[in-house]
Order: C-alpha cells, then sequence, then structure tokens
C-alpha cells in the first residue's frame, strides 16, 4: 500500500565528504540535488506529506553549521523560485526551533513558508534545528501551562492530547520513516509519531541516497 506519510532523515554528508576527499559543500550540493528529485517524485507518485529532518537540535561542529546553513539558503531560494510548490499547491512547514538559528537563514524560511501557507494539496515539513525528545518535552510544557491556569484537569491527560501539541500536530504520523547513513538508528526523529512506522535503512549516506534508491524503496 502506497504511503500517505514519509518520513526522511538526511544523514551523512560529513562523512561522504570524508570519505571522497571533497568538501562539505560539494557533499550538501548532492544531498539537495537529491532531496529536489525526492520531492518531484512525491508529487509524481501523489505522496500527501513527507517529512524531512535536515538539522539535528544545536549542531554541534560550528563549521558544518555555516556550510549548513549556506547550503540551505541556496536550496530553499532554488525551491522558492522553482514553480513546482505553486502548481501543485505544495505547503512547506519547518518543524523545529528554526527562529534560533543565524539569522541569514530565517528570512528564506519565512518566505518559502509564507509563499506557500495557502495550499493544501500537498504537504512537505523540513525540520530544522529539531529533537525529538524536545519535542516532547515542549508538549508537556505547553499541557502543563493549561493545567496551571486551570483549564484542563491533568486526569484527561492523555496520547491525543500530547499528540494535540507536539510540533507536528496537524499531520497523521508517518506510515514508513528511510533513515539514510550508515547506523540502523532514527536519530531523535519524530518520536511521538514514530511508534507504529515501518522503518527501512537503506545504508547509504545522504548524497548517495538517489531519487533511484528512493522510488526502490516504495516499489519493495
Amino acid at each position: 500500500m502506497k504511503p500517505k506519510h514519509i518520513g526522511l532523515t538526511v544523514v551523512g554528508n560529513k562523512a561522504w565528504a570524508a570519505k571522497h576527499k571533497t568538501e562539505l559543500s560539494a557533499a550538501y550540493k548532492k544531498t539537495f540535488k537529491n532531496l529536489k528529485d525526492i520531492i518531484d517524485q512525491q508529487i509524481k507518485l501523489n505522496i500527501p506529506i513527507m517529512t524531512v529532518y535536515l538539522m539535528p537540535l544545536k549542531l554541534k561542529d560550528p563549521d558544518q553549521l555555516f556550510v549548513l546553513v549556506d547550503s540551505l539558503i541556496d536550496f530553499f531560494k532554488d525551491l522558492t523560485g522553482d514553480d513546482i510548490l505553486q502548481k501543485n499547491k505544495v505547503k512547506v512547514s519547518i518543524l523545529g526551533k528554526w527562529y534560533d538559528l543565524p539569522s541569514r537563514i530565517v528570512e528564506p524560511v519565512k518566505e518559502i513558508t509564507n509563499l506557500t501557507k495557502g495550499y493544501d494539496q500537498f504537504f512537505l515539513n523540513f525540520c530544522l534545528n529539531y529533537e525529538g525528545q524536545e519535542e516532547i518535552v515542549d508538549a508537556c510544557k505547553l499541557i502543563a501551562k493549561q493545567v496551571k491556569l486551570d483549564k484542563i484537569d491533568p486526569e484527561v491527560i492523555n496520547r491525543q492530547m500530547i499528540k494535540e501539541n507536539i510540533y507536528s500536530s496537524y499531520f497523521l504520523p508517518p506510515d514508513l520513516i528511510i533513515a539514510t547513513g550508515k547506523d540502523k538508528k532514527l536519530g531523535s526523529f519524530l518520536l511521538w509519531d514514530s511508534a507504529y512506522s515501518e522503518l527501512m535503512f537503506p545504508n547509504l549516506f545522504f548524497p548517495d541516497f538517489t531519487v533511484k534508491e528512493f522510488t526502490k524503496i516504495l516499489k519493495r
């Protein structure tokens, strides 16, 4: 059965660059070319929702952060200028604490989300400065505030209420999560929503994860 929501992690750019003895920017160039092709395929295959984990919370390597932010700016500008979003009514949402990122990335993020905010045919979510445990903690804080204000009774707190307060509250959980990289782990991606997701580990760094590999997984 074709998935309605696919989760996808972008992992391995630094390792790929080291393996091929090239600049990190070259790895990200391949990554975002692959990702653009995969977005095209999402639309061609009529998959309503795709959520892509692009950047973990508080990326520790400052040099990698600098290169990634520059690559993201180019990617978002390219995606905004392409008519694929408007033509197919693709709504872009950003999950995570992206507003804490360097200011030069904030404007491209605002531009692409404002441009697509009225669209509802396809949904494309990007996780930036995101961490799954932090997402659940933030949801608990929101619920705790409601309890403190006597707006809800602690006894009525349930799974649905937590779902309603996480970043992806308005999306159904992913049917399928594709986790790239050499380690078979999610890396704190969509922890609440992934409880019943099918997991696939293609054992490839993302610069090597082409649209052909993506389509092969869907056709398995």
